[in-house]
């Protein structure tokens, strides 16, 4: 006998305060935009872009340097360490626009080691905020320096920007590559170690 699956529950939780003023201010920038907001079909727009707006930015609610601490483990280990191809959502500060791609993150502990699942996390709360590519590159490296202290930390961020993308410029190969190094990464060898294994894909 098959046993009922449970349905899937999503949970959503959102300031009801802030939903409210939010989907106020957009119900007037749609209007404003020339459209009708009792419209079927945007009836119940606002309301959506407010809350689809603070999941975006719930980067704010979260604290990078106390995710990194929770998961701290003592181990002797002294070769790099790398996480790659972690999936980057962000939004453009400049134009409210999203930017996208992956993270590769690396560094060479200390004597202390995260749990693994902290460094996208980290990645996460820092993302989902308004930001610019080079400050989030900067903010992902210093966070690991600082709950680590490592011999090292590597942060390299690919993205492809849609204020680049859907306006302006509009070219739409085009992709932003940023970087940033600590310790020993900041030695040629090291550094084209780190690179040489992102790039590449292991067997």
């Amino acid at each position: 006998m098959i046993k009922e699956m449970r349905s899937y529950e999503r949970i959503e939780q959102y300031d009801d305060e802030v939903t409210d003023i939010l989907a106020d201010n957009y119900k007037v920038i749609i209007e404003n935009l020339g459209e009708d907001i009792y419209r079927e079909g945007l009836e119940k727009t606002p309301e959506r872009v407010a809350k689809a707006m603070q999941f975006l930015t719930h980067g704010y609610g979260l604290n990078p340097l106390e995710i990194m601490k929770s998961a701290l483990f003592t181990e002797d280990h002294k070769q790099m360490i790398v996480v790659k191809d972690i999936e980057v959502y962000s939004m453009c500060e400049h134009h409210m626009l999203p930017f996208f791609g992956k993270a590769h993150v690396a560094y060479i502990p200390n004597g202390k080691i995260v749990g693994l699942s902290k460094i996208p996390r980290i990645v996460d709360a820092f993302a989902r905020r308004m930001q610019v590519q080079e400050r989030l590159t900067d903010q992902i490296k210093d966070c690991i320096q600082a709950a680590l202290n490592p011999l090292g930390v590597a942060v390299v961020i690919e993205a492809q920007h849609m204020c680049m993308q859907m306006r302006g410029i509009q070219k739409q190969n085009s992709v932003t590559t940023t970087s940033s190094f600590t310790g020993a990464f900041e030695k040629d060898k090291t550094r084209k170690e780190f690179i040489s294994l992102v790039s590449n894909k292991l067997s």
